[in-house]
């Protein structure tokens, strides 16, 4: 496994201006600063070490999610601007002073089987005014297609993607486009990016914190589907979903939740109010032990904890099994900081993350600091015009930290800013203990 890591796909870099809070240009980079350690994995073909987890921390507000939601925005963007971006681009540029009238700008460097990727795009809520895509195949840049206006300039011999001239509109990325056609050096960029999993409360208001069905079709024994694994079962597409199985299950155990095993069976459901509609769904019930015996509960019985560290084990194997990223707003809000410290050591470890995925999120848990480096901390604040600022802990103030340094005794007495400023007085006003 360690032989493979210079053909892992991972995240080099995200830089983005000009969208919710961010007006001027931030750059988050997974490239490490301190290298004689096992989490910095050397990518030869960039000449770099590339880390597998970054935390942002930062006051409410000061625009922590918004790193995350403008990723998110860019991978929902290539999965959708060919079939829903008919009238409007939905961007969202900064609400102040002349945000509306800038192009937002995203820039995302990845490596694809060890090459290096850069994918910029620049738009307006009326249109694509440029994008491109360019790869280091021998470390020299070279153009895959680059697109000015409704202009689309492509690397020669990828006539394949010729058709994407005929699909291409003023609001349309060509990257939605190209990516239909099947050629390897575009639809590997794109699936690379499509593949990258959202966890945390904003996916909660749309549809649930996650699709159950990821973790469940883990347990369910009658499933058809093949998950991802940390490590190749061999033998064969039943040995490979009982390793699955137990690998999630030693993940739920980890928890120390009083979970014993996972029970996924048939369940009728009445439609309506004739008794007559019945619907046969899976339904999951977890296993709870006590010291003399074991019963199965209803899993909408559990507490919310129990309900979101079991709906995350699926993701986070899938992303363990195929090397992917992992993007998780308000990791503390989610889960206790025991099981968020176990989560980011998963994806820390070489042991139990051979093929580098890679963990983005954002939290205000202090106590995580202790199990994060100086180069995996980066830091946002709220400036006066209200637009979000983020630095990288590593070279804060323009100061190298120190690698010995008690980052969490440190954040807490301010020694990097990024702590909420409370007006005291105004506060206790508002709670009528003061006149």
């Amino acid at each position: 496994m360690l032989g493979a890591r210079e053909e892992r796909d991972v995240l080099i870099r995200f830089e983005v201006s000009n969208f919710r809070s961010i007006l001027e240009s931030v750059e988050l980079s997974l490239v490490a600063v301190d290298l004689d350690r096992e989490e910095a994995r050397p990518i030869a073909n960039i000449g770099a070490s590339l880390l597998p987890v970054a935390a942002i921390y930062g006051p409410n507000a000061s625009g922590k999610s918004n790193i995350l939601a403008a990723l998110s925005w860019l991978r929902s963007a290539v999965g959708n601007s060919l079939r829903l971006w008919d009238d409007v681009i939905p961007v969202e540029p900064f609400a102040f002073a002349d945000g509306a009238g800038r192009m937002s700008e995203f820039t995302l460097e990845l490596t694809v089987a060890g090459v290096r990727f850069e994918y910029v795009v620049e738009l307006t809520r009326d249109a694509v005014h440029y994008e491109g895509l360019f790869h280091y195949p021998e470390k020299k840049r070279r153009r895959v297609f680059e697109r000015v206006g409704g202009e689309l300039t492509l690397q020669r011999g990828l006539g394949s993607l010729s058709g994407t001239r005929e699909l291409l509109t003023p609001r349309t990325l060509a990257l939605s486009v190209a990516r239909r056609f099947g050629e390897p050096v575009v639809s590997g960029f794109a699936q690379q990016l499509l593949d990258v999993q959202i966890l945390g409360p904003q996916p909660r208001t749309r549809r649930g914190f996650l699709d159950l069905r990821s973790t469940r079709r883990l347990f369910d024994e009658n499933t058809d589907d093949n998950q991802l694994t940390l490590d190749d079962a061999g033998g064969g597409p039943a040995e490979s979903r009982r390793a699955s199985r137990e690998q999630a299950l030693a993940l739920l155990r980890m928890a120390d939740l009083g979970i014993d095993d996972v029970l996924v069976e048939d369940h009728q459901v009445v439609l309506g109010s004739d008794p007559e509609q019945v619907r046969t769904q899976r339904r999951v019930r977890l296993v709870h032990r006590t010291e003399h015996e074991r019963a199965p509960l209803s899993f909408s019985a559990e507490s919310e904890g129990t309900r979101t560290w079991f709906e995350t084990i699926g993701p986070v194997l899938a992303a363990l099994g195929s090397g992917s990223l992992v993007l998780f707003d308000e990791l503390d809000a989610s889960l206790h900081p025991t099981l968020s410290m176990h989560l980011v050591r998963l994806f820390q470890s070489p042991a139990t993350n051979p093929l580098g995925a890679q963990l983005v999120f954002t939290s205000h848990d202090t106590s995580l600091l202790n199990h994060l480096n100086r180069d995996e901390v980066w830091l946002t604040e709220k400036a006066k015009d209200g637009t979000t600022r983020l630095g990288a802990l590593a070279e804060f103030a323009g100061e190298r930290v120190r690698r010995s340094q008690n980052l969490e005794k440190a954040y807490l007495h301010g020694r990097f800013g990024a702590l909420p400023e409370v007006d005291r007085v105004e506060m206790l006003r508002a709670l009528g203990l003061i006149g």
